[in-house]
């Protein structure tokens, strides 16, 4: 029988999965962009060691925002279906 998490807990395993997200060493993680010049500002994105996705912005890299794998397919779903699309 399959057990149903609470609402509380699934916060908290929320939590604690962007906590171990954010503590990971992500130095060596190869970053990926279209294609352009140095001199281009791109949206990079890395695929994190035990899963997740690191985007930056490639002129501030310092700034690193990390999704787990379902917040991840989550946007690109969403992204897919016009949900960022500007008028």
């Amino acid at each position: 029988m399959a057990t149903t998490e609470t609402p509380e807990e699934i916060a908290a395993r929320k939590e604690r999965e962007k906590n171990e997200l954010y503590a990971l060493d992500i130095s060596g993680v190869e970053w990926l962009s279209a294609p352009g010049g140095p001199e281009d500002e791109k949206v990079e994105i890395a695929y994190l060691p035990g899963g997740g996705v690191g985007m930056r912005n490639s002129k501030e890299p310092e700034t690193v925002l990390r999704f787990t794998d379902a917040e991840w397919e989550a946007f690109v779903l969403g992204a897919r279906d016009g949900e960022f699309d500007i008028d």
